[in-house]
């Protein structure tokens, strides 16, 4: 199948493009750059090139039927309305809510340039609309970043405060949801479902932790593993790739394996943290996303990212990198972290160093840039 990119990155020219894809005969669409043409595997909709936040590119094959299942799969869980597109149109949660939009025969509302408060809440406001005098819901979908920035102005600017509540679901994903955030989400009115997924799954396909219709859950080794018609086909030239990340059981049944951890309880999944994000300290494990998941429970820490740093002592400990702290605060904030840390993971498992900084390096996609914090920080010594 022809494998063409869209005029631009312009969300109306991806929009175009994927109505053409999804619901026309193509071509496929090309997302996220790389140097992308030429021929997608028979009845391809998006390859999506991503590098993710370990800065390894990727080119996820979606098929058609893969975009449409998850897309009513969404619709059957928390229903079906109007959307607006606040997240990147080339990253897989944008594609998905056009995809929605589409399949419910309405064009999406976009929030162009660079995320605002402001011009989210008036385009939120401005789709209000009624059918036989009936209110459309409206949906959208937001990284953690953005929900907080939202959270932040909605304390001062009351127009920022209605929008959040106008939408009869706001969809999370992207990364863990810290639960100081979702409090102060529930308290401002805001209707939050948290998501789990990936390019692979087409996007989020786990809601609140209890899989989307059809889509099956297990626990091998530790490692969560998805199945089920919302799977991609695998990656676009690497057939090696693709036979190691999505594996055929005996039965015959294809999975993607996440490099999550997690457990299933009572049928709820719970994510604990990416497997191959953990250190050796003083000859311990510990998990990176613990401690990360300890330190943004505490007020104010919500957006702090943890990596790895060398240790003289132990071989490898943490630094916790937190935008828009007060230098003079880090030595307190550490205290307070190392506290909390110590009590929910372990006293192995406490940060060695608080480092201040103005803002976070993101992706595309919202999420922080893991891979320029690594190489910023490091190698950074323990001073």
């Amino acid at each position: 199948m022809r494998l063409e990119a869209p005029a631009s990155a312009d969300p109306r020219d991806v929009v175009r493009a994927l109505r053409a894809a999804v619901l026309g005969a193509g071509p496929a669409v090309a997302l996220g750059g790389g140097d992308l043409a030429g021929e997608a595997p028979a009845g391809t909709a998006a390859v999506v090139t991503t590098s993710g936040s370990t800065g390894v590119p990727k080119s996820v094959v979606i098929s058609r039927n893969a975009l449409i299942s998850s897309a009513y799969a969404t619709a059957a869980r928390i229903g079906e309305g109007a959307w607006l597109l606040a997240v990147p149109a080339t990253y897989v949660a944008g594609v998905q809510v056009i995809v929605r939009a589409l399949l419910a025969d309405r064009e999406p509302a976009v929030v162009a340039g660079p995320f605002r408060p402001e011009p989210f809440a008036a385009a939120a406001l401005g789709m209000a609309s009624h059918i036989d005098g009936a209110r459309v819901p409206s949906y959208t979908s937001l990284v953690p970043a953005q929900l907080q920035r939202l959270l932040d102005a909605a304390d001062h600017d009351d127009t920022v405060a209605q929008a959040l509540r106008s939408f009869e679901a706001i969809l999370i994903g992207g990364q863990a949801l810290a639960p100081a955030v979702r409090e102060r989400a529930a308290a401002a009115g805001a209707r939050i479902v948290r998501t789990y997924g990936s390019t692979e799954t087409s996007g989020g396909c786990v809601y609140d932790g209890v899989p989307l219709d059809g889509v099956d859950v297990a626990i091998v080794e530790g490692e969560v593993r998805l199945s089920g018609p919302t799977l991609a086909e695998g990656y676009l030239g690497d057939p090696e790739r693709t036979a190691s990340v999505f594996p055929t059981d005996e039965a015959g049944r294809r999975w993607y394996r996440t490099g999550d951890g997690g457990e299933l309880v009572d049928g709820v999944l719970r994510v604990t943290g990416r497997l191959d994000n953990v250190i050796v300290s003083g000859g311990v494990n510990v998990s990176l996303d613990r401690v990360e998941a300890a330190v943004r429970g505490i007020r104010g820490l919500e957006s702090a990212v943890v990596i790895a740093i060398p240790d003289a002592t132990w071989g490898q400990g943490s630094a916790v990198i937190v935008p828009g702290l007060a230098p003079d605060a880090a030595a307190e904030t550490l205290a307070r972290v190392r506290d909390a840390v110590a009590e929910q993971v372990g006293p192995v498992a406490r940060p060695a160093r608080v480092i201040a900084v103005d803002e976070l390096p993101t992706l595309s996609s919202g999420k922080p840039d893991r891979a320029a914090l690594a190489r910023r920080f490091g190698g950074a010594g323990l001073g």
